[in-house]
């Protein structure tokens, strides 16, 4: 195998155990490691991942610690309006149970059972799928007054029934990369480093030939890094089997992404992959590891497909600002104090929130329109 090694590598950071066992895994591997497998050890290898150990933190600014905020997070007004969809897609499928991936530190749980309880459609069960044992702990706090009414599991059953969220749960699924350089295609993986200290593990990019394209034409010769979403849309196709294992349900993802044309647009030349920490956005994953976040925006088109050639129906596709405006988050921020109406508006704000994010919405046959895309579906543009 011939790999060719980039000039650039970090090996900044002191040695943390995390780059000493992913260092290990890469010397048994023969030298090199496909991008997925160091992004899933980075973000979730068990007792040392950046989500695994709990070194994620959750709010809106540095100076408390965190590294990034989430709509929930951000304001309780998001689930409130979110819970008007949840509540429709009960009602549509018969169902009394939610589905949350990746709950992070509870917040949005909080919001869509007090919320659906204002509604007078309380839940039977709302049920977390959370990897990070850690991050549970802080759900389980949070979480501790509405009683045995929440659980939490470790994996999939075999079958779901209700309606699934996924709140910035697909821009954290690992992802592989390509490059291409000088007009070849390669897969972009990890090499270990040599360094001073051979005592200190370092990583570096190195490519290798593959037969790896990216869904989407790109036009031009010119060289150019993306991803490729495989787990994110394998994920989406096992949700979509459960579901109509069960007795049906709908599921909305919301996250920052876009459609194919323009997520591998021939500009978007260094693609779409980015670490958060102290709310400092940087582009190299392997320094630090283990403790920043790793990201990339979401193919929605690839995650519509998934679904459809799992069976499901594409509810609908729109900014999270015009989703939640349908659901009639207006009205809410009225009522809300001052403070809080100015915060909500990040949610909604286009230079914000309200258009970097999105909102797709999949379901069982037979569901029925949704309200949150009652106007500015961009299904056709998907």
């Amino acid at each position: 195998m011939t790999l060719a090694t980039s000039p650039t590598a970090s090996a900044r950071a002191p040695p943390s155990p995390l780059a000493t066992v992913i260092a290990r895994e890469i010397r048994v591997a023969g030298g090199w490691l496909p991008f997925d497998r160091f992004m899933q050890q980075a973000l979730y290898a068990p007792g040392l991942g950046y989500y695994a150990r709990g070194s994620a933190r959750f709010g809106p600014l540095a100076r408390d610690g965190s590294d990034f905020v989430t709509a929930p997070e951000l304001s309780p007004l998001f689930g409130r309006a979110l819970a008007a969809q949840v509540a429709q897609s009960l009602a549509a499928t018969g169902a009394s149970e939610v589905w949350e991936f990746g709950a992070g530190s509870g917040a949005l749980a909080e919001q869509l059972i007090g919320a659906l309880d204002m509604l007078g459609q309380p839940l039977a069960r709302y049920t977390i799928v959370d990897v990070s044992g850690a991050l549970r702990g802080r759900q389980q706090a949070r979480l501790a007054r509405f009683g045995t009414r929440v659980r939490w599991l470790d994996r999939l059953p075999d079958t779901l029934a209700g309606v699934v969220i996924g709140n910035e749960v697909l821009d954290a699924m690992p992802v592989k990369l390509l490059a291409r350089v000088g007009g070849v295609w390669r897969e972009r993986g990890v090499a270990a480093q040599t360094t001073m200290d051979c005592a200190v593990p370092g990583f570096a990019w190195a490519d290798r030939p593959t037969a790896l394209r990216p869904p989407f034409e790109i036009d031009g010769a010119h060289d150019y890094v993306t991803e490729v979403h495989e787990q994110a849309r394998a994920f989406v196709a096992t949700v979509a089997d459960k579901l109509q294992a069960g007795s049906g349900g709908a599921a909305y993802f919301i996250d920052y992404g876009f459609p194919e044309a323009e997520y591998w647009h021939p500009e978007r030349s260094r693609g779409t992959l980015a670490c958060h920490r102290a709310h400092r956005v940087d582009d190299d994953p392997l320094a630090e590891v283990g403790d920043k976040d790793i990201t990339t925006h979401v193919d929605f088109t690839g995650i519509a497909l998934a679904a459809q050639n799992a069976g499901l129906d594409v509810l609908g596709y729109t900014s999270q600002g015009r989703f939640l405006i349908n659901c009639g988050i207006a009205p809410i921020m009225e009522a809300a104090a001052l403070p809080e109406r100015i915060t909500a508006l990040k949610l909604l704000a286009e230079h914000e929130m309200g258009e970097l994010f999105k909102v797709i919405a999949l379901a069982t046959p037979g569901h029925g329109p949704a309200l949150g895309f009652a106007a500015g579906d961009r299904t056709h543009r998907l």
